[in-house]
């Protein structure tokens, strides 16, 4: 916590101080943080209110609130409250007449190929199964990421989690066979190369990612299960879940099985998307 708390107070107190020495206020005229300068991942160069920056900051913040009264007191609660409250708003733009997720308020130039607009679906989740305008994620995925070598899909690139916690089913399961296809050297998980050095793990590892997603996305205490999942594969599984629950199941000829759920009450949770 005193970890989390310093990256969080960061933010606030740099950003106000750095908006004091340039205008001599410390927050916009709607009592928000101005996050400038800044950089949207390492692509958008002197950006203005980043996307990536304002959903973890969103996201951390949101599940500090949740945390029970022994690891949080009431105090810290109305602290971390009033920075939330500070955190400026997202930014949409219409690309096409559709609603889009931008990557930030403004920036200078692009100088890199990450995906920042979707950074409040992964790792953040402020979209998703069960959470409000997933279109306008799907919109930015189709629309706002203009160009190819973004959706890529080796190394790190995340175009397969994308997809997957989108529901685009036939697009995740492209990008899981081709992150999850052997490496060209002797060992079949020896990556690479990627952008950076071989072998690289960062391809197996952004592979299981969407794998899982594909399978299995929760929000709350909802389990969404085969969310993006192929009608013609069949697969047998026992994932992790929150709240500590574990699900083991299967699904074979178009049939599916769960043939166990720990602790047991968690069944009514799940949420089967081949029903």
């Amino acid at each position: 916590m005193p970890f989390i708390e310093s990256a969080i107070r960061f933010f606030d107190e740099h950003y106000q101080y750095r908006l004091n020495q340039q205008t001599g206020n410390r927050l916009d005229e709607n009592g928000h943080l101005v996050i400038y300068p800044s950089t949207a991942v390492e692509t958008f160069k002197n950006a203005k209110n980043p996307t990536d920056v304002i959903a973890g900051l969103i996201a951390v913040l949101q599940q500090m609130l949740d945390l029970p009264e022994e690891l949080a007191s009431a105090a810290k609660k109305r602290e971390w409250l009033g920075i939330l409250n500070r955190v400026p708003p997202l930014s949409f733009e219409k690309i096409d007449g559709k609603r889009t997720i931008a990557p930030a308020e403004s920036w200078s130039h692009v100088q890199n190929v990450e995906i920042p607009q979707l950074y409040p679906l992964f790792p953040f989740r402020l979209y998703g199964f069960g959470r409000p305008d997933l279109q306008t994620a799907i919109n930015t995925w189709r629309i706002s990421v203009y160009h190819d070598q973004h959706k890529g899909h080796v190394s790190w690139h995340q175009g397969n989690i994308f997809t997957a916690l989108l529901g685009l089913t036939e697009e995740a399961a492209d990008f899981a066979i081709k992150k999850l296809s052997d490496g060209p050297h002797r060992f079949p998980a020896f990556w690479g190369p990627g952008h950076d050095w071989t072998p690289d793990h960062n391809w197996g590892g952004t592979g299981m990612i969407g794998l899982q997603e594909m399978l299995m996305q929760t929000n709350g205490k909802a389990i969404y299960l085969f969310p993006a999942w192929p009608d013609n594969w069949d697969v047998e599984f026992k994932l992790h879940a929150p709240f500590k629950t574990t699900v083991k199941g299967s699904y074979q000829n178009g049939k599916v099985k769960i043939e166990e759920v720990y602790p047991k009450e968690r069944i009514r949770d799940i949420i089967n998307m081949k029903a």
